[in-house]
């Protein structure tokens, strides 16, 4: 007699979730096991997989003619983890466990040969999808159950082996032996996070400093240029230090795309730092913007959503990765195509980039004479291009320091202190936008800017008359009005005035 077993499970596409249907169908035949659905090679392998871990855990594999569909087929199916819903739709095929309310109950999970259930990732995005598509119930590995329950109203089932779980569902089976499952699993909050270098440690920088708060408060992107030694690094690994915590929904979004990397420690709950990713100069497009087979992985332009992507001795990347920065920095998100789908991942940082003067970093150097000829400083800064760096909103020089404080006194300020007024300009910022669609500065569009500014007030500053001879571009014009109008923001004025237009047209001043 032909039996059908049902089970559900989820295929991601980026952070996107769809609910998948798992059909098994056992019936009379010549042995075999057909997997149909549009699945990948890590999907196809699933049949080994299963097989296996059903022999292993003693059910034995039906001698018939199976067939397992995942259903719709139109949509590409990517990863390990619907291992765990074929197995279960085979034991309800077997008649081993009853179908029930089963078919409401997602499966997430991968098998090993012998029958244990091993975390996948994306667990997180994919409950969340589960949980939004009214199946709240979920089945994971133990090891994935900390970060399955932080998706708020998900009945989070853990279960180490396919034999625990089968019996679970009311397999006529004896209890297994005890083994590891969600009560087992680590609970207490990992170790603290490291704490951020305080602002308080750069010496002198009080132009530098001043566009890293403003860069913080209005999340705008910013270019460090000067010799090495100097604090260029120190102050960008700062940024993420004086900026406000993730609300609940920057949370969950930045903790879902470490999941999907793979690279998130459950134990500390959401994510709830801005991240901060220094990718080394030799980065590859892919470790830039994401890729890999199956369900493709973000890269570090997209780890860095909501926090900082430092790039550090930026001409010295290729040109062809520094060119990926451009879609992201005007859309905020990066899009990676396959012959078969589209991953899209969000990716709204701040860009902070560090370069040296010139090749041997001394153009501006003390008591050390510069090597590099006029033709090689300007082929060392051109290896960033002027598209990319018409996109970025402050270039600041920072000059080599030339005497220390003479007391702790006379250090700079904390980044606490910082922090408050960046928290306090964000909060006029939401305020101001706040029927409007967007939320800080940077995100606003130029006619907004334009419109709700004093009369006559670029005519005053000179912007006009930079933009007529060609000296700023008019996506130049509108990043110079949004750091003055975060400007304004830090000062506590409604709006700017033609000072601060001056002053961010200073700041995007490009040296050398």
């Amino acid at each position: 007699m032909n039996r059908v077993g049902r089970t559900l499970a989820v295929s991601l596409s980026g952070l996107e979730g769809h609910i998948v249907d798992v059909e098994v169908l056992s019936q009379a035949g010549l042995p075999a096991f057909v997997l149909v659905g549009l699945p990948d090679t890590a999907v196809g392998e699933s049949r080994d997989r299963v097989r296996a871990a059903m022999v292993s855990s003693g059910f034995g594999f039906p001698q018939a003619r199976v067939t397992a569909n995942l259903s719709p087929a139109y949509l590409p199916k990517t990863g390990t983890g619907f291992d765990l819903g074929i197995a279960v739709a085979l034991l309800i095929a077997a008649g081993t466990v009853k179908q029930d309310r089963q078919s409401n109950c997602v499966y997430l999970g991968e098998l090993s040969l012998d029958g244990r259930v091993r975390p996948v990732r994306g667990v997180l995005p994919a409950v969340a999808a589960a949980v939004a598509a009214g199946r709240s119930r979920v089945v994971v590995a133990a090891e994935s159950a900390l970060e399955a329950g932080l998706v708020k109203g998900a009945e989070v089932v853990a279960v180490a082996s396919l034999e625990e779980l089968a019996w679970k569902l009311g397999a006529p089976i004896d209890p297994p032996a005890p083994s590891r499952s969600a009560e087992d699993v680590p609970s207490g909050v990992c170790a603290p996070e490291a704490p951020c270098p305080d602002l308080a440690d750069v010496v002198g920088q009080a132009t530098a400093r001043y566009a890293l708060e403003i860069a913080a408060a209005g999340s705008h992107h910013l270019l460090f240029q000067g010799p090495p030694g100097n604090g260029k690094t120190m102050m960008a690994s700062c940024l993420p230090g004086i900026l406000p915590p993730l609300s609940e929904a920057e949370s969950v979004e930045v903790t879902a795309l470490h999941s999907v990397a793979g690279t998130l420690d459950p134990r500390g709950g959401l994510i709830r730092r801005p991240p901060f990713q220094d990718p080394h100069h030799t980065a590859t497009t892919a470790a830039m913007v994401g890729g890999g087979s199956g369900t493709p992985r973000p890269g570090a332009i997209s780890l860095a959503h909501r926090g900082v992507l430092f790039l550090d001795e930026c001409p010295e990347f290729s040109p062809r990765v520094l060119q990926t920065l451009r879609q992201p920095l005007e859309r905020g998100e990066v899009v990676i195509h396959r012959a078969n789908s589209t991953a899209r991942y969000p990716s709204r940082f701040h860009l902070v980039m560090a370069a040296n003067p010139c090749p041997c970093g001394q153009a501006y150097g003390r008591g050390q004479a510069c090597t590099c000829t006029v033709t090689a400083r300007r082929r060392y800064m051109g290896r960033i291009s002027g598209p990319l760096l018409d996109r970025i909103d402050m270039w600041v020089e920072v000059e080599p320091v030339s005497a220390l404080p003479p007391d702790a006194a006379a250090a700079g300020e904390s980044s606490r202190a910082v922090a408050a007024r960046v928290a306090t300009a964000r909060a006029a910022q939401i305020e101001r936008f706040k029927s409007e669609g967007w939320l800080l500065n940077s995100e606003a569009p130029g006619g907004w800017l334009r419109a709700h500014m004093g009369s006559g007030l670029i005519i005053k500053s000179g912007l006009n008359t930079a933009l007529e001879t060609g000296a700023i571009s008019l996506r130049g014009v509108d990043r110079v009005l949004r750091v003055a109008w975060t400007m304004a923001d830090l000062a506590g004025r409604p709006s700017p005035c033609a000072q601060d237009v001056e002053a961010a047209m200073t700041l995007r001043r490009r040296n050398g």
